[in-house]
């Protein structure tokens, strides 16, 4: 490997936590095993939605994992973080050699290998999980380091609402200077955690949060009211408009006394309503609860839709 690093970091795409990347980096170096993954308490009534695992309380070693097991194993769960050295490499290539091994000592007959031509795994394709963590548990080569702080995993749309609250909140406590403040009407009104990139143009007569994301060039006009969404770059609120749990894309507008919302149900396919890029509401349109493809002009009203 390039620069021969001594560690690997490993992230899931689908996941929102704080990354406590340096505290991890320490525990798995004082563990001197081949691999650390971060791991948080959950209710046991979710944990069958993830990797469920037993660590040692002492030793932080990992004694066994199953991934979504049908019965209750334990209240930790598998985070999608993970630290490796680059012995992991040796391990995905022991499980690929394995497979080509018993592909190849395994007889079967020709009705046999037509049936279960679409069912083996390919020689090459290894899963992280049933592969290589699952077998590696209790032989002291993997670890766990457990996390307090917050962790989500994202499988909607609408759960980038619900994490950018979580990171909003976060940046309270880290770095509070991020975060915009009311200065005595010659801003907007600013309730709860709200960032506004400093390019952005707010009229002093907005409103605007909690859990509000203003991104680049953004232009918010007069009396706008903005609460839990994300403001991408280039967007353009005119006078009187409302957004309340949304997502509005890149260079979109929207028309005077005009209302974009959902219902803050994260979870659901109408939970929120998305704007793609350049979307264009008109003056006095309501959009609610849907998703709207880039370039499209809305000149009514619409709910629980997908604007094509």
């Amino acid at each position: 490997m390039e620069d021969d690093p001594a560690n690997i970091f490993l992230l899931n795409c689908d996941v929102c936590c704080s990354f406590p990347l340096a505290d991890m980096l320490e525990a798995h170096c004082g563990y001197g095993g081949m691999g650390t993954i971060l791991v948080i308490k959950v209710s046991a009534e979710s944990a069958s939605q993830f990797g469920e695992l037993v660590a040692d309380p002492v030793t932080g070693e990992l004694l066994h994992y199953a991934e979504k097991p049908e019965t209750f194993v334990s209240d930790r769960i598998n985070c999608g973080v993970y630290i490796f050295t680059p012995d992991i490499f040796l391990g995905i290539q022991d499980v690929s050699t394995q497979r080509k091994d018993r592909a190849t000592m395994r007889r079967v007959s020709s009705f046999e290998a037509l049936q279960s031509a679409t069912k083996a795994l390919p020689t090459d394709f290894v899963r992280l999980d049933q592969d290589i963590l699952s077998p590696l548990a209790g032989k002291r080569k993997l670890y766990t380091y457990e996390t307090s702080d917050f962790w989500e995993q994202i499988k909607t749309p609408g759960m980038s609402l619900r994490c950018s609250s979580l990171y909003l909140s976060q940046y309270r406590l880290t770095s509070p200077e991020l975060l915009a403040k009311s200065d005595g009407g010659r801003t907007a009104t600013i309730v709860g955690d709200v960032y506004i990139h400093p390019s952005a143009k707010v009229h002093p007569t907005a409103k605007i949060g909690p859990n509000v994301s203003i991104s680049a060039n953004a232009r918010v006009g007069a009396g706008v009211r903005l609460i839990g969404c994300i403001i991408l770059d280039d967007v353009e609120l005119k006078e009187n408009s409302i957004v309340m749990h949304s997502i509005v894309g890149w260079k979109s507008s929207i028309g005077r006394w005009s209302r974009v919302q959902g219902e803050a149900n994260y979870t659901s396919k109408f939970g929120i309503t998305i704007l793609g890029e350049d979307v264009t509401v008109e003056d006095e349109v309501v959009v609610a609860n849907c998703i709207v493809l880039p370039h499209k002009m809305l000149n009514m009203s619409v709910q629980e839709e997908i604007i094509l």
